[in-house]
């Protein structure tokens, strides 16, 4: 395959929206119900349905942002108070800390897993500390038992945030359903979709409870128009839900297909010189959401930006790893001040990419991907 011949090299986006006849029959149902806002039937469904998958109950929420802000909500996090955080991560993880009035303390990755580094994690708890937010980064399940061990030691809540991570496994358990509450995205790109969603997780009925509440601007459910509570609208809609209700129904096939595009990305970049996989604990089953490479420039000949720009001019689209949250301009001096080292971020942040992942990615298209890769090597 030549590297511009055809639409084939000028069509491969980074993801692409699977959104299928059973969607839009659920669609069109909540639609023509009226039903369109945050009450119907789809709504009850789907938190049945997914709590259920995952192992917790669900609350569903507007996006995975709002599920996070929730979930610090729900668990008294306020001023005074900190919040460990991996310091690679999407940026909402660190936000959401100071939305509450809580100071974000950034920690390294485990190069290992990519995910949170429980050892740096352990030495940055302090009298303040009060919780830590484990990402299941690009899919990857953090070590839940010695996070949860750390917890229970010092007495701190653990806050799952699973939006990368759809039905991955730690240990043969579901993540989001470890921790005391876990959080879920359903943006455009993750592998189940309603275009913007998320949900909060938890086995605490309590805290079912208050996520409930303030979720729904405080309202007392058993007295209309009175709120005891300062709450937010949070609420997910019940077409949003039926789009996610026809996911479900789907979710095994929509797994098995993105199960095949990492499997034939294995396959079209094996041994390429300073090309390396996301590795994977021997404990860990990982969501596919989306293939994620490492590039050493000075063994592949390029630097990782430099490949993104090639592949972009072939046609492929592609994503870097997320900016270190402690590089970034509001939170850099607050880092400083606690001076804890984050090399395998800034290492992982600097050469990490994301290729084309999606339910509908067709093998011929993967192995251009593959073949662009390989050919642009040490050029």
């Amino acid at each position: 395959m030549t590297s511009t011949s055809g639409a084939l090299s000028r069509t491969i986006p980074v993801s692409s929206v699977d959104i299928g006849a059973k969607e839009r029959a659920y669609a069109n149902e909540a639609v023509s119900s009226t039903w369109i806002a945050s009450t119907g039937r789809f709504i009850d469904r789907f938190e049945g349905e997914f709590g259920e998958r995952i192992g917790a109950r669900c609350v569903s929420v507007s996006n995975g942002t709002t599920a996070l802000h929730l979930a610090l909500l729900a668990l008294d996090a306020g001023p005074d108070q900190e919040v460990i955080v991996p310091a690679l991560a999407y940026v909402a993880v660190a936000n959401v800390v100071t939305y509450v009035g809580a100071e974000p303390v950034f920690v390294d990755v485990d190069p290992a897993t990519w995910c949170i580094d429980c050892d740096q994690l352990e030495s940055a708890i302090t009298p303040r500390t009060k919780g830590v937010i484990a990402v299941h980064s690009y899919g990857h399940p953090c070590d839940m038992d010695r996070i949860m061990a750390m917890a229970s030691q010092h007495g701190l809540w653990v806050v799952e945030d699973a939006a990368e991570a759809h039905f991955a496994q730690y240990k043969g358990r579901n993540v989001g359903s470890i921790g005391h509450i876990s959080t879920f995205s359903f943006y455009a790109n993750k592998i189940l979709t309603s275009g913007e969603g998320g949900a909060l997780l938890t086995n605490d009925v309590e805290l079912e409870r208050k996520a409930r509440l303030i979720r729904g601007q405080g309202m007392d459910p058993q007295r209309r128009y009175f709120f005891p509570v300062v709450g937010h609208n949070f609420r997910l809609t019940n077409v949003a839900c039926s789009l996610l209700c026809a996911q479900l129904e789907r979710a095994q096939d929509i797994l098995l297909a993105r199960q095949s595009v990492y499997e034939r990305y294995r396959e079209a970049l094996p041994g390429v010189p300073g090309i390396d996989h996301q590795p994977i604990a021997s404990w860990a089953s990982v969501a596919p959401w989306l293939f994620s490479i490492t590039v050493n420039e000075s063994l592949y000949g390029l630097t990782r930006d430099e490949l993104a720009t090639r592949l972009l001019s072939e046609g492929v689209d592609s994503r870097p790893f997320f900016y270190p949250l402690n590089r970034l301009p509001a939170y850099e001096l607050l880092a400083r001040r606690r001076g804890i080292p984050t090399p395998h971020t800034d290492r992982l942040s600097a050469c990490g990419l994301n290729l084309p992942t999606f339910n509908t990615l067709q093998p011929e298209q993967v192995s251009f991907i593959g073949e662009m890769i390989r050919r642009m090597g040490s050029s």
